[in-house]
């Protein structure tokens, strides 16, 4: 009798196993893919400018020092975002100080505001992890160095990505028409509108998180109320309004190449919408009240991105 409980134990413990060494391969090979597409992608985008090569290493080189140093060796996410952040700053900076002719005052608000959002939204990542002690979007990364390396390619990636209307218009002599400062200007006023909506949403869901009556409850209140996701749609905008404003001054200057600082909504629609936010997050919420009735009518009956009443 004994054997036989030890056999069935044995095959049980075998079969499970099994998956989990299926499952490590998948990892693995998922954190090839990640890490060589957005590697490649990251040094492609320097044929649009050759100069674009100073921030594009910049940003990797920061984000794996950052992961091999810290991240890996205490399987830590703590810096994650905070070494994005200052990875933002540092390509703001670098694109700045080696603008031709010097920076002129449009090149330089472009980077302002770029450094007033990465401070804002650094700062209130880095707390709420502090907070929260971990980030359970990287729970199952870290099980696979690679795949967790993947995550750090990704935010080396993204940080070139998102800054390339400041990347570029640094990259050429401001000889814009006044009339495109004027539309500039407008534009400029959106991207605040936008950073408004996104800090705001923020805050609003940190303070329901750290009213104890609210455990274990989601948010659908203030302009979450109006989307599932409003800090995304702010984050969006932003980028739209920065590229927008790109591809004016591209016009005014005849540098067409400007128009390339649309790959920053794009790859931030891209990552929030169909790689490490809704997915993620939908995922997440459907361990929690994916039985509850409530979130499911939250989910049929709000929008899923513009704070705006169905």
């Amino acid at each position: 009798m004994m054997m036989l409980t030890h056999e069935v134990g044995t095959h049980v413990a075998y079969k499970q196993m099994v998956p989990d060494a299926e499952a490590a391969k998948k990892d693995l090979f998922r954190g090839i893919i990640v890490n060589v597409v957005a590697i490649a992608i990251l040094f492609t985008v320097t044929l649009i400018e050759p100069t674009i090569l100073v921030p594009v290493l910049t940003s990797f080189g920061l984000q794996m020092a950052v992961f091999l140093l810290h991240g890996l060796p205490y399987s830590s996410e703590k810096y994650y975002d905070l070494s994005g952040s200052a990875t933002h700053f540092c390509v703001v900076a670098i694109s700045l100080t080696t603008c031709p002719a010097g920076a002129s005052a449009q090149q330089v608000l472009f980077g302002l505001l770029s450094t007033v959002w990465l401070v804002r939204l650094g700062t209130f990542l880095y707390l709420r992890i502090l907070r929260d002690g971990r980030d359970e979007r990287f729970t199952e990364m870290k099980k696979v160095p690679l795949r967790f390396m993947g995550a750090w390619t990704i935010q080396s990636l993204w940080v070139v990505m998102v800054q390339m209307p400041v990347i570029l218009i640094t990259r050429v002599p401001d000889s814009a028409t006044p009339a495109s400062y004027a539309v500039n200007g407008f534009l400029m006023l959106v991207w605040i509108g936008a950073f408004l909506i996104e800090a705001t949403a923020d805050v609003q869901k940190s303070e329901f998180r750290q009213n104890p009556e609210n455990r274990n409850k989601f948010i659908a209140s203030g302009l979450w109320a109006h989307a599932q996701h409003p800090n995304y749609f702010g984050e969006i905008m932003m980028w739209v309004a920065a590229a927008a404003a790109a591809s004016v001054f591209g016009v005014a200057t005849g540098q067409p190449k400007m128009h390339y600082a649309w790959l920053s909504p794009l790859i931030t629609c891209l990552l929030l919408l169909k790689v490490s936010g809704v997915p993620m997050l939908r995922a997440a919420n459907e361990k929690k009240w994916g039985t509850d009735p409530g979130y499911q009518h939250y989910l049929q009956t709000t929008n899923l991105l513009v704070p705006w009443p169905c």
